[in-house]
């Protein structure tokens, strides 16, 4: 009985031997190669899109036997890309290569001499060489890309070529030479608005603000901003790096509620995958936040991932809201290397007088009478002359609104006016009889909407076509979808 048991047991052990083999990484870029020649052939761009969300996904599988197999598969042995290319790439030992045999009969055959196949060829090659760390040679296969690049004009070219400039532009601030190809860049540019090439517009102008505001040329940054032409977003990864820009930018220029609406809604459109970029877009719209009076809710530095790296600016904003000016000077100590690599540290010096204005705010509500000598002391100003420092900073903030006192300069009191009582004034009825006022206009608005309902005079719509509606809607909604988790 045992024996008949244990014969069924083994009984499997064929059937896993004959499963079909995974397919290779190779054989995958064969097939990618496929779609771009299909997409070339049908003048299709979203075909090369496609091609280019495929290659990002097998990215972390690329090996050197890989990539040479494939340009040799892909290239011809005698054209000048395929010269340019395979010295770039590291030499393995050829026992180890692959052997390619589960390719499938059904493979559609790559035409030589499609420039799309040529230029994803070198995006591979790039992309392969800065995952390998050999940044001379991608940027010499980035230079000659480029290059090769000029000479083409093409609708399809376009998707793959955006990708190869945000590549060119990466290799070279990996090797902190981003100054090197600004004129390239420009050029590019201005190859692209001619080309009528919008989605390289839109890489281009973004990398050529992230070159700027790589070296603090914020003015610059802004002469090129207000002088592009203007486009409309193909790409929600681009509008989002032009928002997050366009709000450091604003920033540095003193509008910070500009900013602080450019910064948020790039935080907001960003993919849910792209962490490290919506922590850069809250750590700047929480700093702009603090300059303008307002606190960030404690919700914003606890989103999931995030709450390790906005940890040193959740202690900035419990030290402003406070207005401890020497817990200020100690957050700011603590963490002034986090400051700096996020650029942000000279946003913080501009937060010390929101601090020494939220401090004398709540001492104004709290004495009606104080003599400047105890404000100094009570604010920690560690100045030369610290009484006449707290005459100026409460005579400033008097005269902007920030606090309702007055100062007796002969016996050095600020004297706080008592808080009258807002209900013995008529703002509480002006502001309800606004509300009011909203609420019939809306009202009114709504009941003109209803009287003639758009498309009455057309037939209903039918189940049948209904249905087809709905199924094109939730076909592009998932396109876009996977659009947005790519790039980032």
């Amino acid at each position: 009985m045992d024996v008949q048991m244990g014969e069924p047991q083994a009984a499997p052990a064929p059937a896993a031997v004959e499963a079909a083999p995974a397919p290779s990484t190779l054989q995958h870029l064969k097939e990618i190669a496929a779609v771009i020649e299909a997409g070339s052939l049908s003048k299709e761009v979203r075909r090369i899109s496609r091609a280019v969300r495929l290659t990002v996904a097998l990215r972390r599988r690329l090996a050197a036997r890989d990539v040479s197999a494939f340009l040799a598969f892909a290239l011809p042995a005698n054209s000048d890309a395929y010269a340019r290319l395979t010295p770039l790439l590291p030499k393995e030992d050829e026992a180890e290569m692959d052997v390619d045999a589960a390719a499938p009969a059904t493979q559609i055959s790559i035409k030589h001499g499609l420039p799309e196949i040529e230029i994803y060829c070198s995006l591979l090659v790039l992309i392969f060489l800065i995952d390998q760390k050999k940044y001379d040679e991608a940027k010499s296969c980035a230079t000659g890309s480029i290059a090769r690049l000029k000479n083409l004009n093409k609708r399809t070219v376009d998707v793959l070529a955006s990708r190869l400039y945000f590549y060119y532009s990466y290799v070279y601030e990996l090797t902190n030479t981003l100054a090197e190809i600004r004129g390239n860049l420009l050029g590019l540019h201005r190859m692209a608005t001619l080309h009528h090439d919008e989605l390289g517009q839109e890489t281009l102008l973004n990398l050529l603000l992230r070159n700027y505001l790589h070296y603090n040329l914020y003015d610059q940054a802004e002469k090129l901003r207000s002088k592009a032409p203007r486009f409309e977003a193909h790409s929600n990864q681009q509008f989002c790096r032009y928002l997050f820009y366009l709000g450091k930018i604003r920033t540095i220029q003193l509008e910070y509620t500009d900013a602080k609406e450019s910064l948020l809604q790039a935080a907001r459109k960003a993919p849910a995958a792209a962490r490290g970029f919506r922590i850069q877009c809250n750590k700047w719209a929480i700093i702009v936040r603090l300059l303008l009076g307002e606190i960030p809710e404690r919700t914003v530095f606890m989103q999931k991932g995030m709450k390790e790296a906005l940890a040193p600016y959740f202690e900035l904003t419990n030290a402003v809201r406070i207005g401890d000016l020497e817990l200020f000077r100690a957050v700011a100590d603590k963490f002034a290397s986090t400051f700096s690599a996020d650029r942000t540290h000279n946003l913080i010096v501009r937060l010390r007088h929101n601090v020494i204005r939220t401090g004398l705010r709540n001492i104004s509500i709290s004495y009606s009478r104080i003599s400047l000598a105890d404000i100094a002391k009570k604010l920690r100003l560690d100045t030369e002359n610290p009484v006449a420092d707290a005459e100026c900073i409460v005579a400033k903030a008097i005269r902007d609104g920030a606090i309702d006192a007055t100062i007796d300069h002969a016996n050095g009191w600020m004297v706080s006016k008592e808080t009258g009582d807002v209900y013995s004034t008529n703002e509480p009825q002006a502001a309800f009889n606004s509300r009011i006022a909203f609420c019939l206009n809306m009202h009114n608005e709504a009941v003109k909407a209803m009287r003639f309902p758009p498309n009455s005079h057309k037939e209903k719509e039918s189940a049948e076509k209904r249905r087809e509606r709905l199924q094109q809607e939730e076909e592009l909604a998932k396109h876009m979808a996977e659009e947005d988790d790519d790039d980032f």
